[in-house]
């Protein structure tokens, strides 16, 4: 470790670099290690915030539904990226809770559809308005194109990382 400002904002004790690694991948790293673990928590509050007994993976489970309205089980576990046992547990989890319905694919009769029920609408919006309003709150003194950019590169990440 060697002393002095190391160009990245944090200022201090800098370090030294094994060859070839990227002192602006190391700051991403760190960056996103901080970010990941803030919304591991986050995500946790918003799901016993849509209901106590809920864990907090299902909480991503019942965004995409309310986005994007009734799918397969399938295309549930592949988005939010679990396999079948897991996605059958949290349906199954979800659907004692009142929050989804799950009935058989008239087009397949071995697949399950989906879909929020109202209560379990009502509920995750009432969740996700309180959220972005705390963005709104949090980015307020953030131009709108700095936001617009955030989603954008939060988006290609997104994307490069389902691949």
């Amino acid at each position: 470790m060697r002393e002095g400002g190391n160009g990245d904002g944090h200022g201090g004790v800098s370090e030294t670099l094994p060859s070839g690694v990227d002192q602006e991948f190391l700051s991403l790293e760190r960056e996103l290690t901080v970010l990941l673990r803030r919304a591991r928590a986050n995500q946790g509050e918003m799901a016993r915030e849509v209901h106590p007994d809920l864990e907090s993976a299902a909480y991503g489970l019942l965004v995409r539904l309310e986005e994007c309205g009734r799918q397969r089980a399938t295309e549930l576990a592949g988005y939010i990226g679990v396999g079948k046992a897991t996605m059958s547990r949290q349906l199954r989890a979800l659907e004692q809770l009142g929050l989804v319905t799950r009935e058989p694919d008239p087009a397949d009769g071995r697949a399950w559809l989906v879909d929020l029920t109202e209560e379990g609408r009502v509920r995750v919006r009432r969740v996700r308005e309180a959220r972005r309003a705390r963005y709104v709150s949090q980015l307020s003194h953030w131009d709108r194109g700095e936001v617009a950019e955030l989603a954008r590169l939060l988006h290609q990440l997104n994307q490069g990382i389902a691949r």
